[in-house]
């Protein structure tokens, strides 16, 4: 316990909002949001966390994910797994019996996330600007327990993903998410490609925006 007393992580904001993504949509959750990213994706809704933030510790953290009456906690950034201290917070949740995510670029090493946490990988894609930075060593730590998530910038990049998808067998990893980048790209389209070409993936909005327009916390 003074472990979690004395390991501190810089948040950017904890709030409590209902699932935007993946196979959880809809479900109340706690959102713990850690501050910093390596990456500068050319789509981020989160650039507000790439600095600033509140010191706190884990224990801290644990106090008031506490406040809400759920059992499903998503940890996320800017890219979490760039604090060291994000793998004891995922531990630390665990360990309290929280279903728990974790919301990752992939760009970091996932080889100690704790086995309990549900993996959402967003492999980047051409159009993010940071396809150079997925770590492919990542794929060999995912389970159907997890999920890869590709946010499509445009039809170059849907063909992209396609063909990864193939040559990579990614349909065997893991449940696959896809999602059109808000604003840029008809998410009818997408759907339309995924039907003509009977795609095994999960086509998503981002419930959140649909809900609550653009902007941090919900």
């Amino acid at each position: 316990m003074q472990a979690l007393e004395t390991t501190t992580l810089r948040i950017t904001e904890i709030f409590f909002s209902l699932q935007g993504e993946t196979s959880r949509v809809g479900l109340p959750t706690v959102f713990v949001r850690l501050t910093g990213c390596p990456l500068r994706c050319g789509y981020c809704d989160t650039a507000y966390a790439f600095t600033g933030g509140k010191t706190l510790s884990i224990a801290e953290i644990l106090k008031q994910v506490a406040r809400y009456q759920t059992r499903y906690v998503t940890v996320t950034g800017g890219e979490p797994l760039a604090q060291k201290a994000c793998l004891v917070l995922l531990n630390a949740l665990c360990d309290a019996h929280y279903s728990v995510s974790l919301e990752t670029s992939g760009a970091l090493d996932l080889a100690n996330v704790d086995t309990r946490v549900s993996k959402i990988m967003d492999i980047k894609t051409p159009g993010s600007g940071e396809v150079s930075k997925n770590n492919w060593n990542n794929l060999e730590y995912l389970t159907m327990h997890d999920e890869l998530k590709f946010v499509i910038c445009d039809e170059a990049d849907y063909r992209w993903v396609c063909e990864t998808i193939q040559n990579r067998q990614l349909s065997q990893k893991c449940p696959i998410l896809f999602s059109p980048v808000h604003g840029n790209l008809n998410p009818a389209t997408l759907a339309e490609w995924i039907l003509r070409d009977q795609l095994p993936v999960r086509m998503q909005l981002q419930l959140h925006k649909l809900l609550w327009g653009e902007g941090p916390g919900r």
